[in-house]
């Protein structure tokens, strides 16, 4: 190991920690100039063009798993300290970023890290942990914990290492090297709730056979500021826009879960694997009736809660059950349709427990629901069989055949048991939103080089008539940029509130806290930059246009009740990354 850390200085500057776990090499470098106006979601985007090869196989030697917080993480400014992860995405085989809430972007920043970069393959077998401190990094054995779930795991590490850290950690879907896998992440109450769930980085990091990330800050310090009146000035009118924001105070009563009717609404509710857009049950899986029975139960249950430290808009929560005793934290729309009305279950005791399995072997819930939805189709399992679900999940906790190919996600499930209809994208499953019916987060699902995913392009909220195939290229433009942006700079896509409303404060927050003198369109510059970089690799990786559309079936089924077909014609969907 090295023993000594070189650190740039200055604002702005950073320092990009390499492990390598094949030879257990750890380098502390600099970032290089041309790369610091990047963090989050462009900063992986950057390494992964220039540091990976694109056509390198996920699970391989080449492939490098990457930690980065946003360019914003740091000083706890409400929202904005997540941390994104990437990699090759060994379910797209394509550039992936997932983002998570919780500690570990701002532990990382408070130790002055820009960018983990973990290469390299294993010598040996055996689970180790990798621990970063104020000192530098270095290996541990974890070879105690393989097999164990995220909670115990996380339960063990703290009592390890101290309350005080941040965790980055796999569960058995990592470990068995499942496309489903994602990377957990403490919230701030140690709670390993945060999931960077899609595309398969639970799996990379499992085939570097590292366990877990300890991340101490102990000694540590917020990143400076260069011009600190400015920067509280923008902090101070950013949180009062945000504060403002009618739409803050639904997402603090009811958070994601307010979902459901409105997807519903516009015939967008994916039920019994995205055959229909409307479900029947979707009163009880609603966020109203969600809070209702919290604020009834009481004990653990809260129906507003803050993932990191710092957030004001507290759109999280704790699921008790009936005796009011946490089940699991946070029930989220993605997983109320995914596992809910996808699956035909209309009870939240059901999908909450499904969500606690699911979270306990480090799988993404959209995944996996998507997965079961189509072994549900195949004739594994009944709509509306809770029980049977929990069976299945146990297969894939078992590591059984027919547990990894449904814990490789919902393509494979289809692929194995020929299946027809399955709503992914470059091989990752649509999140909660029936494309075919609001068709322009139907052509982000086509076009974003992540796979199918919300994240990069929700449109529901646009003033918009969402069944008319004509303007949605342009919507979708509009809100992947946008989307981008937020991701590079580490801020949660609801505190687009508040930027949205002073959109000055980005430019302002930037130029305080790096001393830059970036423009008001700063936002859609990152934004058009790492979509670039992305789209670039992508096409280094194999891609063409043939690999931007939906399925198939999606432009010739209609989905009841309001009867659409995806109808955005191709030769739309090819202009999307024209601006």
């Amino acid at each position: 190991m090295a023993d000594q850390m070189m650190h740039s200085t200055g604002a702005g500057a950073g320092s990009v920690w390499r492990v390598n776990v094949g030879t257990d090499e750890i380098q502390y470098q600099s970032l290089p100039d041309g790369w610091q106006h990047l963090g989050g979601r462009g900063l992986v985007a950057r390494f992964l063009l220039d540091d990976v090869i694109a056509t390198c196989e996920p699970l391989g030697p080449y492939n490098k798993l990457i930690f980065t917080p946003g360019l914003l993480v740091g000083h706890m400014l409400s929202s904005c300290d997540r941390i994104s992860v990437g990699g090759k995405s060994p379910l797209t085989g394509g550039a992936k970023e997932a983002n998570a809430g919780g500690t570990t972007g701002l532990q990382l920043a408070l130790l002055g890290i820009r960018a983990l970069i973990i290469e390299g393959a294993p010598r040996s077998s055996e689970l180790r942990l990798l621990v970063l401190e104020k000192s530098g990094a270095r290996f541990e054995p974890a070879a105690d914990l393989a097999g164990l779930g995220v909670y115990e795991t996380a339960s063990r590490l703290v009592e390890r290492f101290g309350p005080k850290v941040a965790l980055a950690l796999i569960g058995p879907g990592g470990e068995m090297q499942l496309s489903g896998a994602g990377i957990q992440n403490l919230d701030k109450d140690r709670v390993p709730a945060r999931i960077a769930a899609r595309g398969g980085l639970g799996a990379v990091m499992g085939s570097k056979k590292l366990k877990a990330i300890v991340i101490n800050a102990e000694g540590g310090q917020k990143p400076p500021i260069a011009d600190p009146v400015l920067y509280r000035q923008a902090q101070k009118t950013f949180t009062k826009a945000l504060m403002d924001h009618p739409q803050v105070h639904i997402y603090r009563d009811y958070g994601t879960a307010a979902m459901p009717r409105m997807a519903q609404g516009f015939g967008g509710l994916p039920t019994r694997n995205f055959s229909a857009g409307a479900f029947e049950g979707m009163e009880t899986i609603s966020g109203e009736h969600l809070r209702q029975m919290l604020l009834d139960r009481g004990g653990d249950s809260e129906t507003s809660h803050a993932c990191m430290p710092g957030c004001t808009i507290r759109c999280s929560n704790i699921f008790g059950d009936e005796d009011g005793k946490a089940v699991v934290s946070p029930l989220e729309y993605e997983t109320i349709s995914l596992m809910g009305s996808n699956l035909g279950i209309d009870s939240l005791d059901v999908v909450a427990r499904l969500n606690w399995q699911v979270n306990d072997l480090g799988l993404d819930s959209i995944e996996i629901g998507a997965a079961l939805g189509v072994a549900a189709e195949a004739g594994l399992l009944h709509w509306g069989d809770g029980q049977r679900a929990l069976q299945l999940l146990d297969e894939i906790r078992q590591g059984t055949p027919l547990g990894r190919i449904l814990g490789h996600g919902a393509s494979t499930v289809g692929k194995i048991f020929g299946v027809l209809r399955v709503p992914s994208v470059k091989g990752q499953a649509m999140s909660g939103y029936e494309p075919r019916a609001i068709k322009g987060t139907g052509v982000t699902y086509a076009t974003t080089p992540q796979g199918a995913d919300h994240t990069c392009g929700l449109t529901i909220r646009a003033k918009v008539n969402h069944l008319d195939p004509k303007g949605q290229v342009d919507l979708s433009r509009t809100s992947q940029i946008n989307n981008a942006g937020y991701d590079t700079l580490g801020a949660c896509v609801f505190a687009g509130n508040g930027f949205g409303a002073a959109p000055e404060t980005i430019r302002d927050l930037l130029n305080a806290r790096y001393g830059w003198q970036v423009g008001a369109d700063i936002l859609q510059v990152l934004g058009r930059e790492t979509l670039k970089l992305e789209r670039e690799f992508n096409i280094r990786a194999g891609f063409t246009k043939a690999d931007d559309r939906l399925p198939e079936y999606m432009t010739y089924e209609q989905v009841p009740p309001l009867n659409p077909v995806f109808d955005v014609p191709d030769e739309e969907l090819d202009q999307v990354f024209n601006w």
